[in-house]
């Protein structure tokens, strides 16, 4: 096997800031010799080794900032916190050298420069791009206050995260008597059985783990424990709720987006809306605005129709003079099972996950002709980490990925997948195989049963392997738009909801579906049930994702300094505006809100319906043509998947679909029309 993988093993605490300070000390004294050795640049003698020396940093940070999130220790949070201002020190003192700016710009005014590859002239212009965008041409003080905001904004980015992590783990649901948790799924209170047992307790632990508490909410007839759950999970990082003040995000999120407003203004836009935007397919705030009222005029309607069916639903049922938000997924749930006498935890048997992964894996040979096999004695971080590698129909080595599925202490919630080798050209024969982490956070298997994943959990991998197969099928040999890398930020999201369409047809769901215990495939009436059900409020699922993305662009866009309550205050508006579940004044869900404030999505979150017009019209071509028709298949790896973040991702569509994307397919496959 040659990758060239880390080892997890060895990574001390105690020894990171001086491995990465040791590694920028060379790498500035590389670059000071670079820029000195010669007065005409060209790729070959300063691009490329610039390229390399970004390559062998990430190759040294990647591993450890994975473990700072997969399994933290304080040990390791505190030595993650001491570097991570060496770095982005570094990064932006490269960002901003007017030296290096020259050179790059004198490869890209040589005569020279229209004989280099696309993907050396799209790495050029986004170098140039991203000088502006640090301010390489403000005057020395103004460059010293960009750093500084830089700093203090990936400080506090970590600090949000950590506060989010902590404030999920310090508090628990202790229950002695099991008949309060009638309702709950067996297997969830198996779960919170072993969760009490780790703790040394008695009884019954329901955590604020995803797995945990959103199947509680679901399915927990007691309305006080319910609402006792959503309080503490409404209200984490915040200055309300049970643990008020003790991880509050509130002075960190007004910090955020008073240093990101200031870095906007300094590099000459008007708002940090605006600044996001230039690294985006689109083009003005108002194309943003405009997409996103338009899916919201369109959904609402069908929102507010189903809203009122649940809490019609609600009173008949149980006689509820007011339904509260609380009880809003529990009776939905109920409202799902007396429409279509169907739950998701009808399917949790039939979703085993080593049939999933196995099933996943024939789904993407039959479509691209990948065989993917598991490596043994690799070294891992956790004993659930496994690691596979991925080989073409020319039986060539593409890349490998680590997955690591399971909810855990210590572990960032959420699903993601992460870059931990990127490829590169080494020389002529040899490339450097691209490397991913694929984490999920879905409930552990207990009492010796496999892990039993339900519908919503096998969209999330097939969504996260999405992003895999984009970051480790690229065929580009230079790492800063390899893959994922360099790929607009609206568009990294079209794989990986590409994948999710899968996830509804009866042909995937043979592969990937069979009884844990029987192996007897997904019955015909489950299924039928299943895509009757597929459509059940659609319109509440759209429009709550339009009112994240809403709050977090105008958040952005119209951010005034030094106003009292302003994230709450827009927030308010937007719910005003297209929310349909209107929540208690305790709610404090943007505390949370971690892909804004700890992630790369601030001005950015509409990127998941915008991609997702991308990813309906292009999975209808393989509707049109038979869902495993390899022909379609392989279009879309040459065209999307193996281009990386060379060609605009608008040219890429058009290459694979031959026109530009409509927004049919979307509202079709949503099920809004």
């Amino acid at each position: 096997m040659s990758l060239d993988l880390p080892a997890f093993n060895t990574i001390e605490p105690a020894n990171i800031r001086n491995a990465i300070q040791q590694i920028i000390t060379q790498h500035r004294q590389k670059i000071e010799t670079l820029l000195a050795q010669t007065h005409s640049y060209t790729w070959d003698n300063f691009m490329r080794p610039l390229e390399n020396l970004g390559d062998e940093l990430n190759k040294t940070w990647s591993p450890i900032s994975h473990l700072h999130a997969v399994c933290e220790s304080d040990a390791l949070r505190k030595a993650y916190n001491e570097t991570l201002p060496l770095l982005t020190e570094y990064q932006t003192e490269q960002a901003q050298n007017e030296h290096l700016f020259n050179a790059t710009n004198h490869i890209k005014n040589h005569s020279e420069f229209t004989r280099l590859n696309p993907a050396q002239q799209k790495i050029i212009h986004n170098d140039l791009r991203d000088f502006k965008l640090a301010g390489v041409h403000l005057a020395d003080k103004e460059k010293k206050r960009f750093s500084e905001l830089q700093q203090k904004l990936s400080q506090l980015s970590t600090t949000f995260a950590e506060h989010v992590l902590d404030a999920t783990q310090s508090w628990v649901l202790h229950v002695t008597e099991i008949e309060k948790l009638a309702g709950l799924p067996q297997q969830s209170l198996d779960l919170a059985k072993e969760q009490a047992k780790e703790r040394g307790l008695s009884g019954y632990i329901i955590t604020l783990d995803f797995p945990s508490y959103s199947t509680a909410i679901r399915f927990l007839d007691n309305r006080e424990l319910r609402k006792t759950l959503y309080e503490a999970y409404g209200t984490r990082a915040s200055d309300q709720g049970p643990n008020a003040n003790q991880f509050d995000n509130t002075p960190i999120m007004n910090e955020l987006l008073a240093l990101r407003h200031e870095m906007a203004s300094l590099v000459g836009f008007p708002t940090f809306a605006h600044y996001s935007l230039a690294t985006k397919m689109a083009k003005t705030p108002d194309d943003v605005l405009h997409f996103l009222n338009d899916l919201a005029a369109r959904s609402k309607p069908l929102a507010e129709k189903e809203y009122q069916e649940v809490i019609a639903f609600a009173k008949k049922q149980d006689r509820l003079d007011t339904v509260e938000v609380w009880d809003i997924p529990y009776y939905s749930e109920k409202l799902r099972q007396s429409t279509f006498a169907f739950s998701q935890e009808d399917l949790r048997p039939y979703f085993p996950i080593n049939k999933v992964l196995t099933g996943l894996f024939s789904l993407v040979n039959k479509l691209y002709g990948l065989r993917i096999t598991q490596e043994k004695n690799i070294n891992v971080w956790h004993p659930d980490v496994s690691f596979f590698l991925i080989h073409d129909e020319k039986n060539q080595l593409r890349g490998g990925f680590y997955i690591d599925l399971y909810a855990r202490s210590h572990k960032r919630d959420g699903a993601w997948m992460d870059d931990c080798r990127t490829r590169r050209r080494l020389n002529d024969k040899d490339v450097q195989h691209p490397v991913a982490y694929l984490t999920c956070n879905f409930m552990p298997p207990v009492n010796n049963q496999p892990a039993l994943l339900t519908h919503d959990d096998v969209l999330t991998l097939f969504h996260e392997f999405g992003h895999c197969l984009h970051h480790l099928l690229t065929q580009v040999d230079y790492p800063s738009v390899a893959g994922t890398n360099g790929v607009l930020w609206d568009a990294v999201e079209f794989p990986s909801q590409f994948m999710e369409n899968f996830c509804w047809e009866k042909e995937s769901l043979d592969l990937i579906a069979a009884h844990h215990q029987t192996n007897e495939p997904l019955p015909d009436d489950l299924f039928k049930k299943m895509i009757d059900a597929k459509h059940f409020q659609t319109g509440l699922q759209m429009i709550r994702q339009i009112e994240f993305s809403l709050f977090d662009f105008r958040l952005h866009l119209e951010y005034k300094p030094n106003t009292p309550d302003f994230v709450q205050a827009i927030l308010n508006q937007v719910r005003q505006d297209v929310a349909v579940i209107h929540v208690p004044s305790f709610n404090r869900f943007q505390h949370s809100f971690s892909h804004i404030f700890a992630g790369g999505y601030a001005a950015g979150y509409y990127s998941y319906k915008w991609a997702e017009v991308l990813s309906s019209d292009a999975y209808a071509a393989f509707e049109e043509n038979g869902i495993f028709d390899h022909k379609t298949g392989l279009s879309f790896m040459h065209d999307i998947l193996e281009v990386g973040g060379v060609p605009d991702p608008m040219q890429a569509f058009i290459a694979f679909r031959g026109r530009e994307p409509t927004i049919d397919a979307l509202l079709r496959l949503s099920g809004v029309v």
